[in-house]
């Protein structure tokens, strides 16, 4: 019998209001059943907020400094139950091990980092006109945040957005993606293991379809941060817009590397394979086009193809494995569509572009790393999210024709360059329309002390992580106080 979960609501574990579980699967063995989640309704839902708006009466109020301990507690916690995370990651997920220790190790710096920000100004004294008038302003916490979160980065997004949140006197209702809730169970027994106060910290587990509707909209709800597909997060923009709510939006991404003819091409071409086909392509900022100029097309393509043949495809538990199984079976069939489509628009196969079978394959959602050429620069596959292990080629005639090329999608989330002209990697950050720009690096991976974002369709705006999040998580006050007066 699969171990059964309960959600966390005003500092306890509660069983959902439906009776009704669901189960979450190993996406590497369908048959490793990690156990039963609540599926929940909008009243759990209320719930969850409801706790978290009377947590706020006093959090909101109490110290920067008092809430980074909290912080720093969790973050040590987290870092001597690290491999328990880790192999959590890998057995939900999907994840390799490598990759899943990696993201516990960033999800411990977000936590040093924010509790350190509970230490910074909150304001500023400005001169008044007036010689007896003391003028200040100060940030302020929102309230209730709602946190909508995917399975990719189970644990780093999800305290990506806590971590600020928290330290800046929100606080929080908590939905993971529903391939991903054992994940989210932990958080929520880190949050306990430290003693944060009751309510300031909730975990609704459910579907969006269920759930995500009573979240955005009740009345208690002030903002809501959000990780997902384009559509969904549109779909919170007009809701949150129609209530006035702050809302947070990052969604998708078609990610360019622009290869130059004087780039390193071993190096261009390793770093491009590792963008493209790590943790197969289930990344935000995975890159998914590579756009090459001028005569080095045949021989970059040549390195990408064995490159991406060399790479080992199993259970993310293994360490030597680089392809992992994608997250589910719909997932899968929208990845072979996807390449079929590219098919039939003229791209051509190259290597890949089939399902993934045999042995310990069979048990799980693989599928083997696909390189495509011949792919037109306004073809669906060059200009969708597949989210997925492909990655399609692309000739430009120079790099202006490249850069045109990589900015002429929907979205602009990550892009990168390979280049040994210090004036061509400035000139591309200047042009380049993307959130994260890399400069012979790979288009995956940030950083936690920086500003996190994209730009037309990827972000709504406003930017994650860094100093920039408490942007988003305060709201700022003006104070004048005329001494006259007294």
């Amino acid at each position: 019998m699969p171990d059964r979960y309960q959600n966390y609501i005003a500092g306890a574990w509660v069983d959902p209001s439906t009776e009704e579980y669901v189960t979450s699967i190993n996406p590497a063995d369908n048959s490793n059943i990690i156990g039963e989640f609540p599926s929940s309704s909008p009243g759990d839902a209320a719930s969850a907020i409801s706790a978290a708006d009377e947590a706020f009466k006093s959090w909101g109020k109490s110290s920067g400094v008092g809430r980074g301990a909290y912080l720093t507690a969790a973050a040590a916690w987290l870092g001597a139950n690290s491999e328990e995370f880790a192999q959590a990651i890998t057995r939900e997920a999907g994840k390799a091990i490598l990759e899943a220790r990696g993201e516990v190790g960033r999800a411990v710096a977000i936590l040093q980092y924010y509790a350190a920000e509970g230490m910074n100004p909150v304001g500023d004294v400005v001169p008044s006109m007036d010689p007896n008038i003391l003028l200040y302003s100060r940030r302020v916490p929102l309230g209730v945040v709602v946190l909508i979160t995917p399975w990719n980065f189970p644990l780093a997004i999800p305290l990506w957005k806590m971590a600020p949140a928290l330290v800046y006197g929100n606080t929080i209702a908590l939905k993971p993606a529903s391939a991903t809730p054992h994940v989210a169970s932990l958080i929520a027994k880190m949050w306990e293991a430290v003693d944060l106060p009751a309510g300031v910290f909730n975990l609704v587990s459910g579907s969006g379809r269920n759930i995500g509707n009573e979240l955005v909209s009740n009345v208690r709800t002030r903002a809501i941060s959000f990780t997902g597909s384009t559509p969904v997060g549109r779909g919170i923009a007009v809701e949150a817009a129609r209530q006035n709510k702050k809302y947070q939006l990052e969604m998708g991404g078609k990610n360019p590397v622009i290869v130059l003819e004087d780039a390193n091409l071993e190096q261009a071409a390793e770093i491009t394979v590792a963008g493209a086909m790590k943790y197969s392509g289930q990344k935000c900022t995975a890159t998914s086009r590579a756009i090459v100029v001028g005569g080095v097309l045949q021989e970059f393509t040549d390195l990408v193809v064995a490159k991406t043949e060399a790479l080992n495809i199993g259970p993310g538990a293994v360490p030597e494995n680089v392809i992992m199984p994608v997250i589910d079976e719909a997932s899968r069939q929208n990845i072979m569509d996807s390449v079929s489509r590219a098919v039939s628009e003229g791209g051509n196969i190259l290597t890949g572009g089939e399902i993934a079978s045999g042995g310990d394959l069979d048990s799980g959602h693989f599928v083997k790393p696909t390189v495509m050429n011949n792919v037109a620069p306004d073809s669906f596959i060059a200009c969708e999210e597949v989210f997925g292990p492909v990655l399609g080629v692309i000739s430009a005639n120079d790099v202006d024709d490249a850069t045109y090329i990589a900015n002429n999608v929907a979205y602009g989330l990550s892009a990168g360059i390979f280049t040994s002209s210090l004036n061509a990697a400035l000139d591309f950050a200047n042009n380049i329309e993307a959130g994260i720009v890399k400069v012979n690096g790979e288009t995956a991976g940030v950083e936690p002390q920086v500003p996190f974002g994209g730009m037309k369709d990827s972000s709504s705006g406003s930017r994650e992580q860094g100093k920039a999040a408490v942007e988003f998580f305060t709201e700022m006050k003006t104070v004048y106080v005329d001494r006259s007066a007294t």
